[in-house]
């Protein structure tokens, strides 16, 4: 079944999550390069340490991580980081996006072992500090993420008018 006969059919079932995997499956036999396994256990163990630090961590660190340092689509760094965070919290949505295709199940397993350790070390770090501190460094992150989205949907408009 293609992907668009998927769409076309509205709400689906766990057959259609298993076809979309089946349609990738290439794509994930291809080993992994050293790279590439640095770049996804840095993600997870930032993303983990700032999860236990101040609470954030998925969509705010994942996401833009995927889309930037592997050229991952938005889409694809959405499902992929929901599944990272599924252990067992959004399977219902991690399941959405596995339909269209957009879930990387070996990249999110191998960022949700590191995510383990990064949220314990980045919640160690958090209780020796200041609250004030926390809710500076928060903020801080919170507007840099805001600011590159702001500029990167602006930029994706403008191409899109022109």
């Amino acid at each position: 079944m293609k992907r668009s006969e998927m769409e076309s059919k509205g709400s689906g079932n766990a057959s259609q999550v298993m076809i979309a995997f089946g349609n990738q499956l290439n794509d994930y036999l291809r080993p992994m390069n050293m790279q590439e396994m640095l770049v996804l256990v840095l993600i997870g163990l930032v993303a983990g340490m700032l999860s236990g630090f101040v609470g954030v961590g998925g969509g705010m660190v994942i996401v833009p991580a995927l889309v930037y340092f592997l050229g991952f689509s938005q889409y694809q760094a959405q499902g992929t980081s929901l599944f990272v965070l599924s252990m067992p919290v959004v399977i219902l949505a991690v399941m959405n996006y596995a339909k269209g295709g957009h879930v990387n199940w070996k990249f999110g397993l191998f960022i949700a072992s590191a995510f383990i350790i990064g949220g314990f070390l980045g919640s160690k770090l958090a209780l020796k500090i200041p609250i004030a501190w926390v809710k500076i460094i928060f903020g801080l992150i919170m507007a840099y993420v805001s600011v590159k989205l702001l500029l990167s949907g602006y930029t994706s408009l403008s191409q899109h008018d022109a």
